[in-house]
């Protein structure tokens, strides 16, 4: 049992801890809706139509249209591969397993920064760079090894047995990664859908390096740009860095339960 003092201790710290994450979103929508400029709160005069000069003067629309072809293709691909290696060698085993996954896994513990000149160089002799194909293949190859090993974990969390059963009644590979796994693991899935499209759609690094062409580039080089021809409009920075947020917030309330299902059960077995 915890005590008392245990628990007033926990429910202090979460608060704290809780007041330290919130605060300096709360104070970036006060700035937002604020008439002042200079980054100071003013609610007694609450301008909402920060949010649509933001839009306008930072030109968001084409910024919009490359986020999101860039992170919806990327994140469909790189969810796919997720599936199918995750399923591999979690499920089926390949030949030399043992040495290819923790080969794979290399692309976890290397850090970008140590692979994004060679990257950089091999796209542009290939005529990758200033493409969405470039910076949606960066995406997907440097996501891959997580993906892999996400999805291994989360169908080994499945009952070994109900895949024997499922072919001891005629089921096929397909057939039980369709009806059976993919089903089982759906938690996991949508985890690993929004971990990746967070992490494409808050990318700064990656498309700052390979995309140099405004008409390629994603909404955060949009929001980079536009702090350095606004740099006063303090408001204004923060009404378009909201309009950015609003995606990746929308997609995680609307599935926060999957989402939190998916974290607790989806990387239980190694």
């Amino acid at each position: 049992m915890i005590s008392t003092r245990e628990k007033v201790f926990n429910y202090a710290f979460l608060t704290l801890l809780a007041a330290a994450v919130l605060f300096p979103v709360i104070w970036t929508l006060g700035v937002a809706v604020s008439p002042e400029i200079t980054g100071s709160v003013d609610l007694g005069h609450m301008r909402w139509s920060n949010f649509a000069d933001a839009w306008q003067q930072a030109g968001l629309t084409q910024y919009l249209k490359s986020s999101l072809i860039i992170t919806g293709t990327a994140v469909a691909i790189s969810t796919a591969l997720a599936i199918l290696s995750g399923y591999a060698f979690g499920v089926l085993g390949v030949v030399g397993e043992k040495l290819l996954f923790p080969l794979l896994l290399f692309g976890i513990m290397i850090p970008l920064e140590a692979i994004v000149v060679p990257m950089y160089y091999d796209f542009q002799s290939q005529g990758l760079t200033d493409t969405y194909q470039g910076i949606i293949l960066a995406h997907v190859g440097t996501g891959v090894s997580f993906g892999a090993f996400w999805m291994r974990a989360a169908f080994r969390t499945v009952p070994s047995s109900i895949g024997e059963s499922a072919q001891v009644d005629g089921a096929g590979t397909w057939t039980a990664l369709w009806r059976i796994y993919l089903p089982i693991s759906r938690p996991a899935i949508v985890t690993f859908v929004l971990l990746n499209f967070m992490w494409t759609w808050n990318d700064y690094f990656l498309s700052l390096i390979l995309v140099s062409d405004p008409a390629h580039q994603p909404m955060t080089l949009g929001l980079g740009a536009f702090s350095g021809r606004y740099l006063v409009h303090v408001n204004l920075l923060a009404a378009a860095a909201v309009l950015i947020s609003v995606p990746v917030v929308g997609l995680y309330v609307f599935c926060q339960r999957q989402f939190i299902r998916g974290m607790l059960s989806g990387a239980v077995k190694g």
